[in-house]
């Protein structure tokens, strides 16, 4: 099985990849799981008609550190031409990757005829594909789901169309555009495809710890997992698939270890985005990253009134005193131990 795989001539060392998440994978969040094993992280997904329109929010939307890199940038939208300005403004903005998303079922998003709307409109797609490889030098790569009707023919004809416009690889979620994140992820449409292409295929979907990575990359050849909502709660679940795939022990991360993550999270989010916003934002987030440990909710609803910096971390540091003394007095440290 790999350990490595490749994106044009990207080569990275583990074959794992965080899902663009809207409202979760700004740069703070993408940083966060870099350092904790991912290997290539993917911004939200980014409005080109946004873009070419000058607006400063979305434009902002594409910022990173160094810490992040390799990123790549996911765009959409149903205009060629718009596509492929955008595109290139990501690629000048210092993306290493250029996604295209055709697999976003949002209301707002179909109707415009992008997201997974593509995937009806195959003179569309292989329009916006084509402008978009042509536009720009770095790797390109699209995203998509199974299509509208559960065979996953949709996903193969437009995979196939990827390809042919010269894409680098393609993500494959696959669950119906009506399924949205309901029922099953079908993983033999992934298979289906992987058997089609020469380029590399990620598949996306239930990958919910290490061992359901290992098997999806077993049943279907996928080339490299992407990783989505699992990761909200648990950014070393992309450390421990690379210690399943090398053979080797992972060790969970103590109190010390988690706490250290979210406090950096929250130094990262207010360099970002200055302490008021940040605060705003974090009122749901840091939750996340509460998840699985004892005695949280009161500190999870206290996190929802933060206006400043020291309240987080006063709250945290608190709460981490209070866990050292729950965990000395009952000798368990099964709560913050994860599923392999």
């Amino acid at each position: 099985m790999n350990k490595t795989f490749n994106i044009g001539k990207l080569q990275f060392k583990s074959p794992t990849v965080m899902a663009p998440m809207a409202g979760v994978t700004d740069s703070a969040f993408r940083k966060m799981v870099r350092q904790r094993g991912c290997a290539l992280v993917c911004s939200e997904m980014i409005s080109a008609n946004g873009l070419c329109h000058g607006s400063v929010k979305t434009i902002r939307m594409m910022e990173h550190t160094d810490g992040e890199k390799p990123l790549s940038i996911q765009i959409f939208g149903a205009k060629p031409a718009n596509m492929a300005r955008a595109a290139e403004m990501a690629e000048q903005a210092g993306a290493d990757i250029i996604d295209i998303n055709c697999g976003c079922a949002g209301k707002k998003v179909v109707k415009t005829g992008a997201g997974a709307a593509l995937m009806k409109d195959r003179r569309v797609s292989e329009s916006v594909l084509r402008a978009v490889c042509n536009a720009v030098r770095i790797p390109v790569t699209v995203k998509m789901r199974s299509g509208w009707e559960p065979s996953g023919e949709d996903a193969l004809l437009l995979a196939r169309i990827a390809q042919d416009c010269g894409a680098d690889a393609v993500t494959v979620h696959p669950r119906t555009a009506k399924q949205k994140f309901s029922g099953k992820a079908d993983r033999k449409v992934i298979a289906d495809i992987k058997q089609a292409l020469s380029i590399p295929v990620v598949g996306n979907g239930d990958i919910r710890t290490a061992k359901d990575a290992i098997e999806i990359m077993n049943q279907t050849g996928c080339d490299a997992v992407m990783i989505g909502r699992a990761a909200l709660g648990d950014p070393w679940i992309f450390s421990r698939i690379r210690a399943r795939l090398s053979g080797t022990k992972f060790t969970e991360p103590d109190l010390e270890m988690r706490f250290s993550a979210i406090k950096g999270y929250v130094s990262d989010m207010v360099a970002f985005y200055g302490e008021t916003h940040a605060c705003r934002i974090m009122r749901s987030r840091l939750g996340w990253l509460l998840k699985g440990l004892p005695l949280a909710s009161r500190r999870r609803e206290a996190l929802t009134g933060i206006t400043r910096e020291a309240d987080a971390y006063a709250i945290l540091e608190d709460y981490q005193d209070q866990l050292l003394e729950f965990f000395r007095t009952t000798d368990s440290t099964k709560p913050i131990t994860k599923s392999a």
